[in-house]
């Protein structure tokens, strides 16, 4: 197949829309469903986004793509009980490799995620589409689908559940192409290798830059290298669990990252893990319920007449006080930036999220600024030298 025609391109009145090959075939196979525009979109960069996680770290991985940016990216790590009970999978029993990967990349932002499209790095199997079959999601790119994995998919919102195979060995030209108001656009294609010669040069007087450090400042720049910019990504355990993306300012993705790395740590509180949700509660209500308890108008879902609709009593109010003792709490978390930081001001806020290592590619006027912010707060920082813009 040469060309594929789409419904419409971003919006349903910019017609007619393809994907076509100048030479060559398509390196992609729908085997279901119609995707669009923004779905292959996503579906491409969030291909190669898993490609690169799995060959920089060994593991299988998976992300969670929403309009051209990956709300969550992880490796298959297992999961603890906790996490399995915040991503809503502590009923499906032991997951594959590959399940863990994307119940890690759905739940690191789950109000992001709902109706992302999904990229997996390794044939689907069908503990991975048991966890897919449950979220309300576009669809989903990979080299491959077991049989009973694909019919399981394909049952998926009444059957028009977009899924698409990629070929794991269609290597793309060197030099890339798009057009905008009539002009094209010419580059090299970013094949930068991200691996742990890339994160060597620590500038910081702290040096002890752990192997899950080093895993985990992989998972952040490769997340970023997919990601709109400006962006930053904070990173735990092998997935990202903070995606600040498309900011005009450093700091703003930095806090944006921050309150969302912030959000991931408080639903693991018990005072959280244990509201009275009412059984028959879906799992986006519970999501939109969490993410207001935990958040400033936490008065929205607890107000009366508002509880009474999600929960079977009311709960206490997560006072401000309480938050801040549980956040104190965050350790070791890795903060990747496409760009230098301009300021110090973004690792004072990234201390307050507990991050202890840094990657970013250096070069501001204030780079020393930066780094003394870090030896205050006793961080690793890498300096890559290299940037990492995404447009």
């Amino acid at each position: 197949m040469k060309e594929l025609e789409l419904k419409y391109g971003c919006n349903p009145n910019q017609k007619p829309s393809r994907i076509y090959m100048e030479e060559g075939e398509l390196p992609i196979k729908v085997l279901n469903g119609k995707p669009g525009y923004i779905n292959f979109l996503d579906a491409f960069n969030g291909w190669q986004l898993v490609k690169e996680l799995k060959k920089a770290t060994g593991l299988p991985a998976a992300t969670s793509f929403k309009h051209v940016s990956p709300a969550g990216a992880a490796v298959g790590l297992p999961l603890s009980e906790v996490e399995a009970k915040i991503y809503w999978v502590d009923d499906l029993g032991e997951l594959s490799p590959l399940a863990s990967a994307y119940a890690r990349a759905r739940g690191a932002d789950r109000m992001s995620s709902y109706g992302d499209f999904i990229a997996l790095s390794d044939v689907c199997d069908v503990s991975t589409a048991q966890v897919i079959k449950r979220e309300f999601s576009d669809g989903i790119i990979a080299p491959g689908y077991e049989p009973e994995a694909l019919e399981l998919l394909k049952g998926k919102k009444r059957g028009a559940y977009a899924i698409i195979e990629i070929d794991p060995d269609y290597v793309p030209k060197k030099l890339e192409r798009k057009e905008v108001f009539g002009i094209t656009f010419e580059q090299g294609r970013n094949e930068l290798n991200i691996d742990d010669d890339f994160f060597s040069n620590v500038v910081t007087e702290n040096k002890e830059l752990t192997e899950q450090a080093k895993i985990d400042m992989a998972i952040s720049m490769i997340t970023l290298k997919y990601t709109q910019s400006n962006s930053v990504c904070f990173v735990k355990n092998g997935q990202a669990i903070g995606v600040g993306a498309g900011q005009q300012s450093r700091i703003h993705c930095v806090r944006l990252a921050g309150q969302k790395a912030d959000n991931w740590l408080l639903r693991q509180c018990p005072k959280v893990l244990n509201l009275p949700f009412k059984e028959d509660m879906k799992r986006a209500d519970r999501d939109n319920a969490i993410d207001l308890y935990i958040g400033d108008e936490y008065m929205d879902i607890l107000a009366d007449g508002e509880w009474e609709r999600v929960f079977t009593e009311k709960p206490e109010v997560f006072t401000k006080e309480e938050k801040q003792a549980w956040l104190a709490q965050a350790e070791g978390i890795t903060l990747g930036s496409d760009a230098f930081f301009p300021f110090s001001d973004n690792i004072e806020r990234a201390a307050k999220s507990g991050v202890k290592y840094v990657a970013q590619p250096g070069g501001s006027i204030r780079d020393q600024d930066v780094i003394d912010a870090c030896n205050k707060h006793d961080m690793v920082m890498s300096f890559t030298g290299l940037r990492l813009f995404h447009h």
